[in-house]
């Protein structure tokens, strides 16, 4: 029996199409996730709401004199610290479905190996649209109005897209090297509070002691900040915006390499 087997080499690594179909499979399998639990969504839905009315009605009246001139200010704001603040997502997820094993079937699977790694990376981009229209949404309901028009507010909302995009990189890295995903969670937060906060979000940098200055202005929130603050507020596109999309393609250039290269190890 043996002598009339026919014997065959499978390929060792997938071709560019499979890689590219089966990504595409992987981030199906996540919206069908969320679909299924939707509870997973409750960041993106309940976060910008919460922030913009917090934020606006506490701050607002100190810093911009009332409600309807800290808009333009807040929103971006809020707009940029929740979208990054949900890349985190990604790695926690990503360390959950190691630690069940789900990983280890997908090994079994004649798939592409970097696909269920690659597909939850794009299945994200769906939560930061979520949050990116609620954001607007909202201030659009307490009075904000774009001068920049509607180009303008789907360019901002693709360029923060695509700076959380790359940033999730970084916490992919972290949740595939980390040994749980709360240690995914908790050095997170520890790099995103003091990014976020210590930022031009929430109120003007010359505001804040001349030290403080220092940082905010060269803290790529800020950059990226200003640059949704320019768009929606005025239609324009500034140096900011060309900052913050460097910003990203560099943390991508340096973190998908080290992201797939410790996934094809455990993978």
């Amino acid at each position: 029996m043996s002598a009339l087997t026919l014997e065959r080499d499978l390929p060792r690594t997938a071709s560019l199409a499979q890689t590219v179909q089966n990504t595409l499979t992987m981030a199906g399998r996540g919206l069908l996730k969320i679909r299924r639990t939707p509870e997973q969504l409750i960041d993106v839905t309940l976060q910008p709401i919460l922030f913009t009315l917090m934020f606006t009605y506490i701050f607002g009246g100190a810093i911009a004199g009332d409600v309807q001139n800290y808009l333009p200010i807040i929103i971006p704001g809020i707009l940029v610290q929740t979208v990054i603040t949900t890349s985190v997502v990604t790695g926690t997820q990503l360390r959950e479905d190691m630690d069940k094993g789900v990983f280890d079937r997908f090994r079994s699977l004649p798939i592409a190996r970097i696909a269920p790694l690659s597909g939850a990376l794009l299945a994200d981009t769906v939560r930061y649209a979520i949050a990116t229209t609620l954001t607007f949404a909202m201030g659009f309901v307490m009075g904000f109005r774009p001068e920049g028009g509607l180009w303008a507010v789907v360019a901002a909302g693709l360029l923060v897209i695509t700076c959380s995009w790359a940033i999730s990189w970084i916490f992919a890295f972290f949740g595939v090297i980390a040994r749980s995903a709360s240690s995914v969670q908790g050095i997170s937060m520890i790099i995103l509070f003091p990014l976020t906060f210590l930022s031009n979000a929430f109120v003007p940098a010359d505001t804040m002691p001349s030290w403080l200055q220092w940082f905010v202005n060269v803290n790529p929130v800020s950059h990226l900040v200003t640059a949704v603050r320019d768009l929606v507020n005025s239609g324009t596109v500034g140096s900011d915006a060309l900052i913050s999309l460097i910003g990203a393609a560099v943390i991508v250039a340096v973190f998908a390499p080290l992201t797939v290269r410790a996934y094809m190890r455990k993978a």
